[in-house]
């Protein structure tokens, strides 16, 4: 299975804020949208990405206040990202190697989607689905 198999499940919107939001204000957003990490987007170029963890550990921990921090201060910008069609056993290989949890896809440059651990979790457990599905068709044949 590919990226672009689980986008075209998933769907393929993207949620983006600029480096000169306020980290409350990207917070915000990933609560209103339910999702864990955004992207940072300026003149259709992906600059970075802001997670959940990025706020824990940059804010929180360092006695800061996200209404005051500007998303620029703590965002990633060494972003791991993928191509529609990697496939999932190289996503789960980024994702544990690099230790993310979030890969922004990439397609000539231009961002079209983002798939998290619990999307290639859920597709690779539909696959073994599949499979234990066609090997006990087999066996009781």
């Amino acid at each position: 299975m590919t990226v672009n198999q689980i986008l075209s499940t998933k769907g393929k919107e993207v949620y983006s804020i600029l480096s000169t939001n306020t980290v409350y204000e990207a917070l915000t957003v990933m609560s209103e949208k339910n999702i864990g990490a955004i992207l940072i987007i300026e003149d259709a170029i992906l600059k970075g990405i802001l997670s959940e963890r990025d706020y824990a550990r940059k804010i929180v921990l360092k006695a800061k206040t996200s209404k005051k921090a500007f998303v620029h201060e703590i965002m990633e910008t060494d972003i791991v990202t993928v191509k529609p069609s990697d496939n999932l056993e190289y996503c789960m290989e980024l994702m544990s190697t690099k230790r993310v949890r979030h890969l922004p896809v990439l397609d000539n440059n231009v961002v079209i989607g983002i798939i998290s651990i619990s999307d290639v979790v859920k597709a690779i457990i539909e696959m073994q689905k599949d499979t234990i599905q066609h090997l006990n068709s087999y066996i009781t044949q």
